[in-house]
């Protein structure tokens, strides 16, 4: 199974902008309610495949998203990871 990493949001217009952001630089995403592990300040967040995760980060950084954190699930919880 492939890994998917989540991108939590503190907007819903965040998450939004970003959805459009991805699709537009052809990032295979899925649009979630954000896990109850995760706390943050808006209930959508969105996965990718981790192989994609320059790309989204590039984005992200570029594009000045606000975002809560990119996180990995490990063990049955979230761990935020760290973006260079």
């Amino acid at each position: 199974m492939e890994e998917t990493l989540l991108i939590a949001f503190d907007s819903t217009q965040q998450a939004l902008r970003t959805e459009m952001l991805l699709e537009y630089a052809d990032v295979e995403i899925d649009i979630r309610p954000t896990p109850k592990e995760i706390t943050a300040g808006c209930a959508l967040s969105i996965d990718f495949p981790a192989e994609q995760l320059d790309t989204v980060a590039s984005i992200i950084r570029d594009e000045k998203v606000e975002i809560r954190g990119i996180f990995r699930k490990l063990n049955g919880g979230y761990v935020k990871i760290a973006l260079a």
